[in-house]
């Protein structure tokens, strides 16, 4: 290879500047959604839908859910009330970073009334009597020495007496809200005794992202405080969402509802909780580990035994039993609502077939003891006989998911005949524990042939079918044109048959983008099915597509979401692996490069090259034939990824030093993607 001019050297390491950060950058954007909204989204101001009322025919369909569910049975409604000892002061709202408040339940003052069905038209009456069960919030007493913080996040932060002090289970998303609790809640009707032992149940953010609003960095460091996880909690809770974060972080806007208004034609509540908090998501390195089930871990003089499920709700994920207590922590596992198999934000599939397993080992281990059992989203559940169905009916719930899917799969149904057909026998449906608020029967059957038997259905039709511009331009053709579809699709609308209008509308908006007919009647159709959803995850997509059919995807201010927390714990392998995500194969294509990168205090050398339109690494090594070798600390590298500065300030502050041709290099920063959060979902 020759040896590049000056000039030539110059105009390489410029865009190669410019370009590193915004590699870095865009590595932190989906490392903290989790199971939250991408603050994105959460930050903007709702827009709000030229809202339609409940046709006829969703009234009707709503009323066979009122018919079939026992509204009389008030226990729910008991127990989520049962223990209360104090709530933040009316009107609940949580101060957050700016001018957008990290909690406000006010928002959803509209949401009142007891067990008796009193739905709006527009909500399915099993959502929200969920809904109202969820608008209960303040500190409640589980037993004496448990207690539970539960109506400020998506997510329930629990309390357990050690010793000495306080052992914190799952310290909500937010720094501002497991703060404000803390300080307003806990101490005052607690005492002020300190933290000894924080538990994350998994790795999902709304389990961990509040921890530094209740722990220092000096007790942290100092073992002070002790931060205890499942095996594997850091790769997994710093990896799951980074190589598909983009899409997963726009598709949780749509999920959790953070551009619908807060009304009966909008948002109503999140599935698990009433929604989630905005503001610091923060993260502490964990320094114990429960790693085999029957593992006996003592806490501040509290002894847990140790429930291991991994690959159930989180890739990383236990349960524990407090003996003392004679108290069952499910963790995620075992709430009142069907889970879901596969989050519509979008992750891996999980295994119900592991999940049931679990239950029955948290039955057979403790369930002769067990007097109450709490989670991490929800309420408690007292008495060993309703704790013993409660667990009995979750677990045949998950079984149930999985072999009934095979059994159809080996008869020959197709997955969507699957999920069509697919029902919980009523000894499940009926427990309001067993209902669709967060995972549905469909979605969650589809999953399940998903992760055994793959996205493909065996038909060969469906083998390489058209992408949905090019299949609706001849849908649309062969139903004779734009105008008859709409035609015929309004008698269908009549009928209340929102499904098919919604299938055959969707070919003409993918045919013809900009043909306003077709978006308003696909945005109505998708209205009326979110008004019909007793799932929080299903009516907040329906209705956030309808949102953005009518008005338009609306490119709002985008906080930065990228943790520190997580930026540093961030495996450099995930870094780099990201950077391959971004790599354009076509714009790569017939073109190589290598370089040396040196981390001089961590003592990382790897070798990053680019052949055949991929990227390669080794750790542990360096190449002499490298076209360019970066030499910073992986201490600046984390803060060009959280956009505190960038390669050319550090290379002219002297803190980074580029040596060979940084042509190649700014060549290699060119062939990378941007990816941008608002890309289209329901228009091409």
């Amino acid at each position: 290879m020759s040896k590049p001019d000056d000039s030539a050297k110059t105009d390489g390491r410029r865009a190669f500047l410019k370009n590193v950060a915004v590699v870095g950058a865009a590595t932190g954007l989906s490392g903290v959604v989790g199971e939250t909204l991408a603050q994105a989204a959460g930050t903007a101001t709702p827009t709000t839908p030229a809202s339609k009322p409940a046709t006829p025919a969703t009234i009707a369909l709503n009323k066979q859910y009122a018919d079939f569910l026992s509204f009389s049975d008030g226990q729910d409604f008991e127990d989520a009330k049962r223990g209360l000892i104090a709530t933040l002061p009316e009107p609940v709202i949580i101060k957050g970073p700016g001018d957008i408040p990290a909690w406000n339940l006010e928002q959803f003052a509209f949401v009142n009334g007891g067990p008796e069905n009193n739905a709006p038209p527009t909500v399915n009456p099993s959502l929200w009597r969920n809904a109202k069960l969820n608008m209960n919030h303040g500190l409640f007493m589980v037993v004496d020495g448990i207690w539970q913080v539960r109506g400020y996040d998506l997510s329930v932060m629990s309390i357990i007496r050690g010793d000495q002090g306080y052992i914190v289970v799952d310290p909500f998303i937010t720094t501002e809200v497991a703060s404000t609790v803390w300080t307003q809640l806990v101490i005052p009707h607690l005492g002020d005794k300190p933290i000894t032992h924080v538990i994350y149940t998994h790795s999902h953010v709304d389990h961990y992202g509040g921890v530094r609003g209740i722990v220092s960095d000096d007790d942290l460091k100092s073992g002070k405080v002790k931060i205890v996880a499942p095996a594997g909690f850091t790769e997994a809770a710093v990896g799951e969402n980074i190589i598909a974060g983009n899409a997963m972080g726009r598709r949780a806007s749509y999920m959790y509802g953070s551009l619908l208004p807060r009304s009966p034609t909008g948002i109503v509540d999140g599935g698990l909780g009433k929604t989630t908090s905005v503001g610091t998501i923060t993260m502490a390195v964990p320094s114990m580990f429960a790693e085999k089930t029957g593992q006996k871990m003592t806490l501040d003089g509290v002894e847990i035994v140790v429930l291991m499920a991994p690959e159930s709700e989180a890739p990383s994920e236990f349960m524990f039993y407090l003996p003392k207590f004679k108290a069952f922590c499910a963790a995620e596992d075992a709430t009142h609502t069907l889970h879901n198999l596969y989050t519509l934000r979008g992750a891996k599939v999980r295994d119900a077939l592991l999940w049931s397993k679990y239950l029955q080992t948290s039955l057979d281990m403790f369930g002769d003891d067990t007097q109450v059992i709490f989670a991490s989203h929800y309420w408690p559940t007292w008495g060993n006989d309703r704790v013993v169905a409660f667990l009995g009916a979750q677990r045949d719930m998950y079984r149930y998911m999985h072999d009934q899917v095979l059994r159809m799969a080996n008869q020959g149904m197709t997955p969507l005949e699957i999920g069509e057909a697919i029902r919980l026998p009523d000894s499940l449906a009926k427990h309001w524990y067993c209902r669709s608020y967060y995972g549905t029967v469909y979605h969650d059957a589809v999953a399940q042939y998903n992760l055994r038997l793959g996205f493909f259905d065996g038909v060969p039709a469906h083998l390489h079918a058209l992408p949905p511009t090019e299949s609706g331009k001849r849908y649309v053709e062969f139903m004779g044109g734009s105008a008859a579809v709409l035609s015929k699709a309004h008698e269908y609308y009549s009928k209340g048959e929102y499904r098919w209008v919604a299938e055959v509308v969707n070919h003409v908006v993918f045919a013809e983008p900009q043909n306003t007919a077709a978006k308003q009647l696909l945005a109505d159709a998708y209205e009326q099915l979110g008004y019909q959803s007793e799932a929080a995850s299903w009516r907040n997509f329906y209705l956030t597509g309808a949102m953005e059919l009518r008005n338009g995807v609306k490119e709002l201010p985008a906080a930065q979401p990228q943790s520190p927390d997580t930026i540093q714990a961030m495996p450099l392998d995930m870094f780099l692996d990201y950077l391959g995500i971004r790599l354009n194969g076509d714009r790569a294509a017939g073109k190589t490069a290598l370089f040396n990168l040196v981390l001089t205090d961590t003592k990382e050398n790897y070798v990053l090259g680019v052949e055949n339109s991929a990227l390669h690494y080794s750790r542990n090594t360096s190449s002499k034939t490298a076209d360019a070798t970066v030499t910073m600390t992986r201490a600046d590298l984390n803060n060009i990824m959280m956009g505190k500065t960038n390669m050319q300030k550090l290379v002219m502050a002297g803190n980074a030093k580029i040596d060979g041709n940084s042509q190649t290099l700014g060549e290699f920063v060119s062939w990378l993607d941007t990816f941008s959060f608002w890309f289209n979902i329901v228009t091409p």
